[in-house]
């Protein structure tokens, strides 16, 4: 990894006086100093970014994070709060030293309200911990990230994450009704109530969800939860160019058919996700791709009624071979939608296991998706890289990752960003925007003019100015 530097002089220096206190507040064997123990919190899977942090704390409970606030925000000390570390956006990464707050330790499922539907938990859940908790209850929270098995859920809130299942179902903000949040000062608040319908004054919920942990320390999060849904039916639809794939999603839409899960990936893609599962994982896929064939298609219909839904994937197989589709595959069992779905998941993964990346994750209106990837695909050859593209097309939102490949260094470093902004730029002129999930970060900060007015920008400026007035709480991050 490469060690980064941000100098930062408006930032404090921690000395020995306020260990002491982080001492007194946590305990010793909470408050990590020795760089062997605080390396692991340096970096996330955002390429090869590395910034050691000074100290890094494990609070238990939302009174230490007040005390550890109230000291940070005295000395002017900047913090940076941290989840499992597996942002794509370098969000969680201590640019200015300083203190990390890890929230491994917040990590219980308070409340399952089953009349209610409602659940109360703390940021240091795993997400996929939490879906088959309350799944075991015949409840189901939809918000299916592919890094699912390890992010967690105040990340999930931070970044506003989707997943496969947004684009039937909605986004982690979608779900999320009520927070626990500690301010700068140390102040705890709750930003709304546990109700479904709320009018009162301004959404500081909804302001909270997507700000990357620049505004606040979430330490409770209540989420809405649905009736689990028992039953579907998964095709991969296979299609000779990644532009004949994304003109059948516009497609499926205007039908009327309504898919629990859309998602898009290239052949090159899946190739290396199958090395990548039998090398690495040490678990093969049965799967085998054809001839003549450049993109695929996930698609999931759910519901509870399985004629219902074998109808509808008659439609689909209908409107898909209008764009010269091949032989579909239907999941006939439980283990083959594993196999499928394990080809997605793990795509991100394994492109990184083959080479050093650069990710990103735009979104447009889906009837723009096939000028997008070509795009895409022409920028890459005017500037030199290949890109593996994939992601939840069903709403529009495409994961580019940038091979290093045989790239130098130096262009690595000055040419490919320019890159990165033109892709950026034909974004935006297809009315999209520059992320839908990763968040913005330190890696599309650069960026932010592209898709913002100056006037946006003042207006986050003066919010952000409001909740943290000294700019400690992760600072460096999207402005």
């Amino acid at each position: 990894m490469i060690q980064s530097k941000i100098v930062a002089t408006m930032f404090n220096k921690i000395d020995v006086t306020i260990i002491d206190q982080f001492y007194s507040i946590l305990g010793k064997e909470n408050v990590i100093i020795k760089n062997e123990e605080k390396k692991e919190y340096g970096h996330d899977k955002t390429e090869d970014y590395f910034f050691m942090p000074d100290v890094v704390l494990k609070p238990h409970k939302t009174e230490e994070i007040s005390s550890v606030l109230k000291i940070c925000n005295d000395n002017t000390i900047p913090v940076t709060v941290r989840g499992a570390g597996t942002g794509l956006s370098g969000g969680a990464l201590p640019i200015n030293n300083g203190v990390i707050i890890s929230m491994e330790y917040f990590n219980k499922i308070i409340d399952i309200d089953e009349l209610n539907l409602q659940a109360t938990v703390e940021p240091g859940v795993i997400t996929e911990v939490f879906q088959n908790a309350v799944k075991e209850k015949g409840l189901f929270y939809p918000p299916d990230p592919a890094s699912s098995g390890s992010c967690f859920l105040g990340g999930n809130v931070s970044h506003n994450s989707g997943g496969p299942k947004a684009v039937k179902y909605g986004v982690t903000r979608d779900y999320v009704i009520n927070l626990e949040v500690v301010l700068v000062t140390g102040e705890i608040i709750w930003t709304g109530a546990n109700v479904l319908k709320n009018s009162t004054g301004y959404n500081l919920t909804q302001l909270m969800c997507g700000s990357e942990g620049t505004l606040g320390v979430i330490t409770k999060i209540v989420f809405k939860l649905r009736g689990y849904v028992s039953k579907n039916v998964l095709m991969m639809i296979p299609f000779p160019s990644n532009v004949d794939a994304c003109k059948a999603i516009s497609a499926i839409f205007i039908d009327g058919i309504q898919p629990s899960g859309m998602e898009f990936f290239e052949k090159e893609a899946a190739l290396k996700t199958i090395e990548y599962c039998a090398q690495v994982l040490k678990s093969p896929v049965s799967i085998t791709l054809t001839d003549g064939i450049e993109a695929y298609l996930l698609c999931e219909l759910d519901g509870k009624d399985e004629e219902i839904l074998m109808q509808d994937a008659e439609r689909v197989n209908n409107v898909v071979n209008k764009f010269n589709c091949g032989d579909i595959l239907i999941a006939n069992s439980e283990a083959e939608k594993e196999e499928l779905w394990k080809i997605r998941k793990n795509i991100s993964p394994a492109v990184n296991w083959l080479t050093l990346t650069k990710s990103e994750d735009v979104v447009v209106p889906r009837a723009n998706l096939p000028d997008l990837i070509l795009g895409i695909k022409q920028i890459g050859l005017n500037y030199g890289f290949n890109t593996v593209c994939f992601g939840h097309l069903g709403d529009g939102n495409l994961h580019i990752n940038i091979l290093k490949d045989n790239i130098s260094a130096e262009k690595w470093k000055n040419e490919i960003p320019v890159g990165i902004g033109e892709i950026f730029k034909l974004v935006v002129k297809l009315n999209g925007t520059l992320s839908g999930e990763h968040g913005i970060g330190i890696a599309k900060k650069p960026y932010m003019n592209i898709a913002m007015k100056e006037v946006n920008l003042s207006l986050m400026r003066g919010i952000k100015k409001v909740f943290d007035p000294k700019g400690i709480l992760n600072a460096g991050k999207i402005f």
